[in-house]
């Protein structure tokens, strides 16, 4: 895994049995992921090939059979040994599947399914292997999930949009006088920062609701996802300090930031804060 990406700086803080587990589950997900990111102008149907592909995989992994990939045969000892369930990855599956084609979404709703399906079952999956009954933990990662997706959405907006794709509520679109032609055009209107700024807000209300959701006794064990959830509200302040202006240059943190939010989070873990 490499060091750029934020999920590295959260897996360094557990054990090496859930480290390589984590891993394995973090590469599965991308991969079944990538096989519709990375397959820019391919025919829906092909792709639509390639997911199945990859239900196929998921039946060898829980219904019996040996996987195909390497991603599959990493993760197939892990299945057992940590009791995953399958239906967060079927799900996972059924929202990749959401990006084939026009990707719009009406009203917040729909996009909230979509967030759901694509990162808040990674977090329920993850449960597992952290520890964490769904029973204790659902509320947790559902909402964290959808957080960190609504914060990939506006740092990514730029490159979602050259993909074809908008991940903003058509309906908030018209309600603040805004159309994707503006969001094409990266101009930071007054409508277009009011239509950021929800987002954003939006974004934040699901991290609070995750603090509030996350189990007292299970700090500890959660703290890879606290990582998680710390590199990504500093991504989010960045966004909002830079005035919404996710257009012109990408938004990012530093490694050395990344690592210094999860040392601060490691720390506060370690003493129960």
């Amino acid at each position: 895994m490499a060091r750029n990406t934020s999920f590295y700086y959260s897996f360094l803080a557990l054990p090496a049995l859930e480290r390589r587990a984590i891993v394995a589950v973090w590469d599965f997900c991308r991969a079944v992921d990538d096989a519709v990111d990375e397959a820019a102008g391919t025919p829906r149907e092909r792709l639509a090939a390639a997911l199945e592909f990859w239900r196929k995989e998921i039946e060898h992994l829980f219904g019996g059979g040996e996987p195909e990939t390497p991603e599959g045969r990493r993760l197939a000892p892990f299945v057992e040994r940590f009791a995953l369930e399958r239906a967060p990855f079927d799900a996972l599956v059924d929202g990749v599947a959401m990006d084939i084609g026009c990707c719009r979404f009406d009203t917040f709703d729909q996009l909230r399914a979509y967030c759901y399906r694509v990162a808040s079952t990674v977090g329920l999956i993850c449960l597992r292997i952290f520890g964490v009954s769904d029973t204790e933990g659902r509320a947790y990662a559902e909402n964290l999930g959808i957080a960190l997706q609504l914060t990939n959405i506006l740092r990514d907006l730029r490159a979602d949009l050259a993909r074809g794709r908008l991940y903003v509520p058509l309906d908030e679109l018209a309600a603040f006088g805004c159309t994707e032609h503006d969001l094409r055009a990266g101009r930071l209107t007054p409508p277009v920062r009011a239509l950021l700024e929800h987002q954003a807000r939006r974004a934040r209300e699901f991290y609070a609701r995750a603090r509030l959701a996350r189990p007292d006794g299970c700090r500890r064990r959660l703290v890879a996802a606290e990582i998680m959830a710390g590199i990504y509200r500093a991504l989010l302040a960045r966004i909002e300090r830079r005035g919404f202006d996710v257009f012109t240059a990408p938004v990012r943190l530093s490694r050395a930031q990344k690592a210094s939010i999860a040392l601060s989070v490691w720390a506060r873990a370690r003493v129960g804060v």
